[in-house]
């Protein structure tokens, strides 16, 4: 679905930061890294400029394409906009409380969507949610892009954070006692939004001095409402594992657990998680932002006129398009269904490789998949893959009988395309957890007598490994690049 609008712009103002508020996203931050942030002009007029050129097409442009992260207007233009807006994950269920008079506000500040609850303290019910796009991701959809943004212009990014929020917390409260807010978030979130220097998350070893929880007052942050309170972000784990981790092997009891579990959220930083009781090994690895279509060719979110599935029946490939639209993109569960068919039906071999030398493969009428989306996808699944064997190879190579995945992505994506093309391990079970994130940290927050033993417990128990000086990471992540079904009793003591 699309749809026109008139933008009123003065001679030579950018149409960057309009576009983004009309649902546009920038993957690589204006970094010429992926193009999927076209826009088409329908009256008035857009320079074309160099880097327009090296994206699209000279059909592409004499059709009115331009590349909205450098796009620049000399006056008035209608446009078309796509709709890239997907529903943001969030739950509801009434989690068991320790009463008091007052409402709390869960915050999961995520680095692509954003999303808060208002929680009432006395019987733990979910009264009213906001959800929004992170406005940070103008400025990049991964993390890197973002603290290289941070580290040329701090402060801006810390200012988005906090005035979205602020507003979000503002319409949650108005009227009401709000006793305390928590966040969550990966490391970077923490330090955007605590105004903390990103210098140490530049670069390995990726070991910041910064990882406690941090608590502010609303006039702290500039807000305006009716927050009592304070306003606490959750501890990190360390890296870039963050509180959201934290928060999501909370509500998943992974410190309860008996025998080995595994945890992953596959978002646009990807964590990874396996342990029992007896202590817990985590990672976050470079996974990018393939998961959520960032960097693909006709990638775009969850949102009408995506395939978000592909199957391969009767010697064809069959499409499902959101909304019941023609479609116009693909999003992050349709591209992993995607290369497990076309796995299946041998179009692309298990190395990646599109048959026949091939460049692309249409999946849809006006819908391709490039050879560079495979790659793209491939680097991410096996990033993730072969960060789950060297965790669970420090566990003695014992076997997780249940994979927990958390995110939108792993609530959607189908397990069995997953397992198909090796992202998850084809001898475990996988749960879909929704937001963990977001519901661990309303556990937290209904629970504040147990809340600090809770968060030190799981701390003392999980480990972080940086897999970038692990000797076997590489020789693990070439393994698991293959488009093909990965089994844990197959790549043992990898």
């Amino acid at each position: 679905m699309s749809h026109h609008v008139h933008i009123d712009l003065l001679p030579g103002a950018p149409l960057r930061d309009r576009l983004f508020e009309l649902g546009v996203e920038f993957p690589c931050g204006g970094a010429l890294l992926c193009g999927t942030c076209r826009v088409r002009v329908l009256s008035g007029d857009v320079p074309v400029t160099g880097e327009m050129r090296e994206a699209l097409s000279d059909a592409e442009i004499a059709q009115g394409w331009r590349l909205g992260c450098f796009a620049r207007a000399n006056g008035p233009v209608t446009i078309e906009v796509e709709q890239w807006t997907a529903p943001v994950l969030t739950g509801q269920e009434t989690l068991r409380a320790e009463p008091r008079d007052g409402c709390g506000i869960a915050i999961d500040l995520g680095t692509t969507t954003l999303a808060a609850q208002l929680v009432d303290l006395a019987s733990g019910e979910v009264l009213a949610t906001e959800t929004a796009l992170n406005p940070q991701a103008r400025h990049g959809a991964d993390l890197m892009s973002r603290i290289g943004f941070d580290r040329g212009e701090p402060g801006v990014l810390r200012n988005l954070i906090r005035g979205t929020l602020g507003e979000m917390a503002a319409r949650l409260s108005a009227g009401r006692t709000v006793l305390e807010i928590l966040l969550c978030g990966n490391t970077a979130m923490h330090h955007f939004f605590c105004g903390l220097a990103v210098d140490a998350l530049a670069e390995a070893p990726f070991r910041t001095p910064y990882l406690g929880a941090m608590a502010f007052r609303a006039a702290d942050l500039d807000w305006v409402s009716d927050i009592a309170g304070p306003i606490t972000f959750l501890p990190n784990i360390g890296g870039f594992v963050g509180s959201d981790i934290l928060a999501g092997l909370i509500a998943c009891g992974l410190v309860r657990q008996p025998s080995v579990t595994a945890f992953a959220d596959l978002g646009t930083n990807g964590e990874v998680a396996i342990g029992s009781s007896r202590g817990i090994f985590c990672a976050s690895t470079a996974a990018g932002p393939a998961f959520e279509a960032g960097r693909i060719r006709m990638g775009m979110r969850a949102g009408a006129g995506a395939i978000d599935r592909v199957e391969w029946r009767d010697g064809a490939l069959h499409c499902g398009v959101i909304g019941g639209v023609p479609p116009r993109g693909i999003c992050g569960s349709g591209l992993v269904d995607a290369a497990a068919a076309l796995a299946e039906s041998g179009l692309v071999l298990p190395t990646g490789r599109m048959r026949d030398g091939a460049k692309e493969i249409a999946l849809a009428e006006g819908v391709v998949l490039a050879q560079s989306d495979i790659r793209e996808l491939q680097l991410a699944k096996g990033a993730i893959a072969a960060g789950a064997l060297l965790l669970r190879d420090k566990l003695g190579a014992e076997r997780p009988a249940t994979f927990h995945l958390a995110g939108a992505f792993g609530n959607y994506v189908r397990a069995g395309s997953a397992k198909r093309i090796g992202l998850l391990p084809d001898d475990s079970e996988v749960v879909a957890e929704g937001n963990a994130a977001l519901r661990g940290t309303r556990l937290l927050l209904l629970r504040p007598s147990t809340r600090e033993a809770l968060m030190a417990g799981t701390l003392a128990r999980t480990e972080h490994v940086e897999l970038g000086g692990e000797a076997a990471f590489q020789d693990a992540f070439a393994a698991c690049m293959r488009l093909s079904p990965l089994a844990w009793d197959d790549l043992a003591g990898m």
